[in-house]
């Protein structure tokens, strides 16, 4: 189901897989044992949810319109051609509109020409992946997929687990520097996180130059 773009999806899975991978390796040990093992196993949960969410958004059909068939197709232009009659050449043509009746109301169906269908209401054409969509919202490159009818609840558990898992992974990183910080200072916490960018930006120091800063800053 997915479009022909799909780079930004595997961009995603990377953000989404790296981010909860450094995550689990170097922020879950220590707090499972000074905090309480249940934050790795709260954040795995929802890190499969996630991932469940958006496979299941990308991989739908979010509720794609059949085309019509050879024959199909021209027997409906002929109709159109009927009604509407000779377009003298250099106009252009009347709009092919049909009128239905639903629930005692007109209701007027749009021809999509790549189709060749009178694409129902709220539908809509994707340029991207070419086809009409039903309840058509929007084509997210994020996804790689469009949302509509049938994918967008998936979508919106998508997006709302994302942002509860991304705020989860961010409180609980600064805990992490707090509690680390809290006995001598953040000089240390940084020289023991050796992926913090403190480190990056001080690689000419030894590691015993730091642990020397680190003890004078903390006895005075």
């Amino acid at each position: 189901m997915m479009a022909r773009q799909k780079g930004v999806f595997y961009l995603t899975l990377f953000l989404i897989v790296g981010t909860c991978a450094l995550f689990f390796a170097f922020e879950c040990p220590y707090l499972a044992v000074h905090l309480s093992p249940a934050i790795p196993v709260f954040a795995i949960v929802l890190f499969f949810f996630v991932m469940a969410t958006l496979l299941r958004t990308s991989f739908s059909d979010p509720g794609v319109l059949p085309r019509a068939l050879p024959d199909e197709a021209t027997f409906i232009e002929m109709e159109i051609e009927a009604a509407n009659g000779n377009v003298p050449a250099g106009q252009r043509p009347p709009p092919r509109i049909r009128n239905v009746q639903i629930n005692n109301q007109i209701v007027k169906l749009k021809y999509c020409y790549t189709c060749k269908i009178f694409r129902p209401p709220r539908a809509s054409h994707c340029g991207i992946c070419d086809n009409c969509v039903e309840r058509f919202d929007h084509h997210c490159p994020w996804v790689g997929n469009c949302v509509g009818k049938r994918n967008y609840r998936y979508f919106y558990l998508f997006t709302l687990s994302l942002s509860l898992l991304t705020i989860y992974i961010f409180t609980f990183d600064i805990v992490h520097v707090v509690l680390l910080g809290k006995p001598c200072g953040l000089l240390l916490c940084f020289q023991e996180q050796w992926g913090s960018p403190v480190q990056g930006a001080a690689l000419p120091l030894r590691n015993a130059d730091w642990h020397d800063a680190a003890r004078l800053a903390c006895s005075g």
